[in-house]
Parts: C-alpha cells; sequence; structure tokens
C-alpha cells in the first residue's frame, strides 16, 4: 500500500463493496481479486484504446495470482453504449464459458464500465462484477453506485439496471495516460459534487485545480475519495434514484440533450456537456431569481480554466433546432407523468429538485443561450 491509497466502503448490506484508490491498483488487482474471491473465472470486457494502455498490465497481475480470464473487446466511444455492442458482448460472457459464479471485470471508463455492468445483470440471469475505472469521470462517478445500461436513439442511459458492483479499483496511474480533453471532462464531474452541497470542497478544487491537473497523486488521490465518499452517501440514501440522488444530475438534463444532439459522438464528450449543463443550470437558477447571478460567471470560469466548454456556442458544429432539443429534454429519466424536472440551485453548494418546470419557460432560455 502507498501514501496515495485511500478505501471508501459502500455500505449496502450483504450487497457492500469497497472502491479502493491508489498508485498502480490494476498492478495489484490479480492479488485482491484472488484474495477476495477465490476460485473463480474472470471475463475482461474492455475497449481497443484502454486495451492498448491498461491491459497489458492486468493480464500481467492476473497471470501472477493463477487467475484464469479471457478478453473482449469493443470500439471506443460513447457510440459502443448500444443494444449491437451490448449483445457482443453478453454473447462474449458465454462463448468464454464462464458460468454464473464467475465474474465480469469492466475495464475502461464511463462507456465501458456501464455496459459491461449492464451486462453482467443479464448474462445467465446475473453475474457479480468488478469496475476497474480508468477515467477520472468513471472514477469519481459512474463506477461507484450501481447504475449500468446503455444509450437509446430517444435518449441516453435509457436502458439498464441497477446492479451494484463488487469491488471497485480506482487506478491512480491509469489517469496519466489519459489525452487532456478527457481529464477535463472528468473534472466536470468532480466540480459537480462541490456545487451539488459541499461548498468546501469547491472552495478546495479552486485552490488545488493547478497543481491536480499538473499530476499531484496525493491531491488526485484526496479528491477522487471525496467524490467516492460523495458519491456513496446519495448511494446510501437513495439507491433507485427515486429521491435525493437525482441531485447527482445536477447539469445532465441540459448536458444529456446536447449530447444526444450531437449523436454521442466527438464532438461533445460527456462531462463536456455536464460542464454546460451546470452553467446552464445555474444561469436558468439565476433567471428564476433563485440563484445569485455572479455564481454563474464564477463557475464559468473555473470550468473555462479547466479547459472545459461553457456554452452552447462552444460546441462545434451546427445544432438542430430547440424544438429537438427540448424533444430530448421530455425523454429525460427524470420526468414523471410528462412533467419537467430540473436540479437547480440556490447558489454553490445549494442544489435542489424542482419538479413541474414549465416547458415555455426552459425553451425560451435555450433560445437565447444558444446566441450567448
Amino acid at each position: 500500500m502507498s501514501e496515495t491509497d485511500h478505501k471508501v466502503h459502500v455500505a449496502l448490506g450483504e450487497r457492500a463493496y469497497d472502491i479502493l484508490i491508489g498508485a498502480d491498483v490494476i498492478d495489484r488487482a490479480g492479488a485482491l481479486l484472488a484474495e477476495r474471491f477465490p476460485g473463480r473465472r474472470y471475463g475482461i470486457i474492455t475497449d481497443d484504446a484502454v486495451g492498448k494502455a491498461q491491459l497489458p498490465r492486468l493480464v500481467a497481475s492476473l497471470d501472477a495470482a493463477g487467475l484464469t480470464h479471457s478478453t473482449i473487446t469493443l470500439p471506443h466511444g460513447e457510440s459502443t453504449k448500444r443494444w449491437e455492442r451490448l449483445g457482443e458482448a453478453v454473447e462474449g460472457i458465454l462463448a468464454a464459458r464462464l458460468e454464473r459464479g464467475d465474474l465480469v471485470i469492466a475495464l475502461g471508463g464511463g462507456v465501458i464500465g456501464d455496459l459491461a455492468g449492464f451486462a453482467a445483470s443479464i448474462a445467465r440471469r446475473g453475474m457479480d462484477f468488478v469496475q476497474i475505472p480508468t477515467s477520472l469521470l468513471a472514477q469519481v462517478d459512474s463506477s461507484v453506485g450501481g447504475k449500468t445500461g446503455i444509450n437509446s436513439p430517444h435518449g441516453k442511459n435509457l436502458i439498464g439496471a441497477f446492479h451494484q458492483p463488487r469491488l471497485v479499483l480506482a487506478d491512480l496511474s491509469a489517469l496519466e495516460t489519459l489525452p487532456p480533453r478527457e481529464f477535463a471532462a472528468g473534472y466536470a464531474e468532480v466540480v459537480k459534487y462541490g456545487l451539488i452541497d459541499d461548498e468546501p470542497f469547491y472552495f478546495w478544487l479552486e485552490d488545488n485545480r493547478r497543481a491536480i491537473f499538473a499530476g499531484d497523486r496525493a491531491l488526485r488521490a484526496e479528491m477522487v475519495a471525496r467524490c467516492c465518499a460523495a458519491k456513496t452517501r446519495f448511494v446510501l440514501a437513495d439507491e433507485k434514484e427515486t429521491g435525493v440522488r437525482a441531485l447527482l444530475n445536477l447539469g445532465h438534463t441540459f448536458g444529456h440533450a446536447l449530447e444526444k444532439a450531437t449523436g454521442y459522438s466527438d464532438r461533445l464528450l460527456h462531462g463536456e456537456g455536464v460542464a454546460i449543463g451546470m452553467v446552464l443550470a445555474h444561469g436558468f437558477s439565476a433567471q428564476l431569481g433563485l440563484a445569485p447571478s455572479q455564481d454563474t460567471g464564477r463557475i464559468a470560469a473555473h470550468l473555462q480554466a479547466a479547459g472545459l466548454p461553457t456554452r452552447i456556442a462552444d460546441i462545434p458544429g451546427d445544432l438542430p433546432p430547440t424544438s429537438v432539443l427540448m424533444d430530448a429534454i421530455a425523454q429525460d429519466k427524470k420526468v414523471v407523468r410528462g412533467a419537467l424536472t430540473f436540479i437547480l440551485t440556490r447558489g454553490i453548494g445549494q442544489a435542489f429538485i424542482e419538479k413541474n418546470v414549465q416547458p415555455d419557460v426552459v425553451r425560451d432560455y435555450i433560445e437565447a443561450m444558444r446566441k450567448a
């Protein structure tokens, strides 16, 4: 164990699990898995980009521990989160003759974690799985809490299941191989936790952003651990997202609509959509007289300094009409009986759930923001 190691426990009774955060955790994965899950075989699901960077380390670790394994490699990118690739993953699990008592390993970012977790939830009517998140976004958000799934032409993450992992291994050294754009995209989800209900954490990020982006492992470890602890708190309070867990969607209603409008492509990464969405959510709250208008500028400046887009106009290429964005918002998973629900705010660290938001008010706001 190194000085950067942290452990966060997700206390879900018989389904409890640990999140282990530290340098070179992938190189220790075989020993950790052999100790915690003796006698299992493993099916690794990864993508072609992560496979080149991280798969050899994981394979060497599993081999050193004497663990039997096979690998299913999918294409990199958000467009992989669809039925066809899910089918490939499930058929790969079955072709490897993995049994219900064996384990699926999700090695990759949020796309692979979501898809592999969903595949594990339905293969042989449910298998255990382990998350090994290799992107910042996955380490601080999507690998924790058991939300798995794929996208639909109707919207993002509309097909899936709640299926908790058995273990999460967050390797800080994997972050050092990320392209700067992907690291920045993950940072948007980090900022989200401060904006929801932890103003001191947001101020801490303002103070430490430069060192975090420069590669300070101790600060990165603390950052990931604090985010995982925050996510765990919401999961324990509301595992199936029927109440307060919806706060974790701050900025996501706008962001998901923009992702759909760009075809889930590299034009707009998920974290970039969230960054724009959080600024829009704060600006919308200010327009409604709920939040100080200066907060919107402060947040936008922070995200811009991290290399993130903060305006709709920052998205390259043309976007469809506002009516198409509104159609995507109407398919948001927080919609209840057709009524729009948004995560709004009264200021930094003061997010809340607002139901029955009027569509015409949202439409007019988006129209204005497209010109800003």
